[in-house]
C-alpha cells in the first residue's frame, strides 16, 4: 500500500510499503480523507516531538475492514472516525483523569503510523462510529473539532459573554462555532486574510478585525474598542508569538485566556507576570483531545457544525508531501487528503 512516510526531520516521501495486519484488540481502516495539520508541517521541521520514520495523518475517517478476534463493538463495514491520541492508563495522571497529559502518550501519525496512508491499523479503542451516510470528508474533521472543545471546555464560555479568538485558520474557526453554541454574545475574530474574516462572518464571528491594519487591543479592548477594558474570554487559535502576547491584554481584569494555538518547541514570547498577577488573569494551556472525540463526532453527525466552507481542497496522495512541505496558501483552510478520490 501506499504510506506517507516521515523519514527524518526534514524528509517526507509517499513509499509502498506492507499493509498492516490488525492484532486481537485492533481495527484496520481504509482511509477515504485525512486532513492536514499545521502540526504536520510542526512535524517535519523538528518543531514538535515525533518518532520518524513514521506515516503522518492524525486526522482521518475510513471503513472498516477487518477487525481482531478480540474487537467487539467495531465491526467490518462500519465508517469510523479516528481519536488518534493513546494513553497507558497506568500513570499517574491517567489514573487522575488527565488523559491528554499521560506520561506515556503515543500518537496515531506521530508516534506510530498515521492516516496518510490507503490503510491504517488502531485499538478499537480509539475508533468512533460515524454515521452511514456521513460524508467522509466531514468524518476527517472530528479530530480538530475535539481539540476545539476541549479548549471551549476549558474556557467555561457563559451565555451572554464577550470572547475574542486570535487566528483564521481551522482550529479559529471551528472554535467561532463553538463559541456560538456556547451562548456567548459578543465573538471577534481576528486574523490578516480577509477571506478568513468573511468566512467567520458567515459563521458567527459578530465582528472581525485585521491586525495588520489596526492594534488588536486598542481596536477590541482599548476605550473605543468593541468592548472596552477587555474580553471574557480569549482563546488563541494561531500559535504565533504576537497572538500570544496580545490574548492577555485583551483580556479584562479577571478574565480566561486559552492557548490552543501549537508554537513551534523551544520558541518563547514575552509576557508581564505582574500583570496577570494584578488583575488575576486566568491562563490555560488546553492540550489536545482528553474524552472530547465522541461529543466531535456527535456533532459533525449532528450537521451543527458547518463543514464544507472549511474544505479548501482536495489532494491525492501523491500530492500530500508537496502541500506539507509548504506553507498553507493565502486563504486555505483546510486541505484534505483523499487516497482514492
Amino acid at each position: 500500500m501506499r504510506a506517507l512516510r516521515l523519514e527524518a526531520i526534514g524528509s517526507i516521501a509517499l513509499r509502498d510499503v506492507d499493509k498492516p495486519c490488525p492484532g486481537p484488540e485492533d481495527v484496520l481502516v481504509r482511509i477515504e480523507a485525512c486532513g492536514v495539520c499545521g502540526t504536520d508541517r510542526h512535524l517535519l521541521h523538528g518543531e514538535f516531538p515525533s518518532r520518524p520514520p513514521v506515516t503522518l495523518g492524525h486526522e482521518f475517517c475510513g471503513i472498516v475492514e477487518a477487525v481482531g478476534e478480540a474487537v467487539a463493538d467495531v465491526a467490518v463495514g462500519d465508517r469510523v472516525t479516528g481519536d488518534p491520541n493513546i494513553s497507558c492508563g497506568r500513570c499517574s495522571q491517567c489514573r487522575a483523569g488527565r488523559v491528554n497529559l499521560c506520561s506515556n502518550l503515543r500518537a496515531i501519525g506521530i508516534h506510530r503510523d498515521g492516516g496518510f496512508a490507503d490503510y491504517v491499523v488502531m485499538p478499537q479503542s480509539q475508533a468512533f462510529l460515524l454515521p452511514a451516510d456521513l460524508k467522509p470528508t466531514h468524518g476527517a474533521f472530528c479530530e480538530p473539532l475535539a481539540c476545539c472543545l476541549h479548549g471551549v471546555d476549558l474556557a467555561a464560555i457563559r451565555p451572554g459573554a464577550s470572547v475574542v479568538v486570535l487566528g483564521g485558520g481551522v482550529i479559529g474557526l471551528l472554535t467561532v462555532q463553538l463559541v456560538k453554541l456556547a451562548g456567548a454574545a459578543t465573538i471577534v475574530l481576528s486574523t490578516r486574510q480577509a477571506s478568513r474574516r468573511a468566512l467567520a462572518e458567515e459563521l458567527g464571528a459578530t465582528a472581525t478585525i485585521d491586525p495588520s491594519a489596526v492594534d488588536p487591543v486598542e481596536a477590541i479592548a482599548g476605550p473605543a474598542g468593541l468592548v472596552p477594558g477587555g474580553v471574557d474570554v480569549v482563546l488563541e487559535c494561531a500559535g504565533v508569538p504576537d497572538t500570544i502576547e496580545q490574548s492577555m491584554r485583551l483580556a479584562k481584569s479577571g478574565g480566561t485566556v486559552v492557548i490552543v494555538g501549537v508554537m513551534p518547541q523551544g520558541e518563547k514570547v514575552a509576557f508581564e507576570p505582574f500583570d496577570i498577577l494584578f488583575r488575576e488573569l486566568k491562563v490555560l494551556g488546553s492540550f489536545i483531545n482528553p474524552f472530547t472525540h465522541r461529543r466531535a463526532a456527535d456533532l459533525v453527525a449532528s450537521g451543527a457544525i458547518e463543514i464544507d466552507k472549511l474544505i479548501s481542497r482536495q489532494v491525492s496522495l501523491e500530492e500530500a508531501a508537496q502541500v506539507i512541505s509548504n506553507p498553507a496558501a493565502p486563504g486555505e483552510v483546510k486541505v484534505l487528503v483523499v487516497p482514492n478520490g
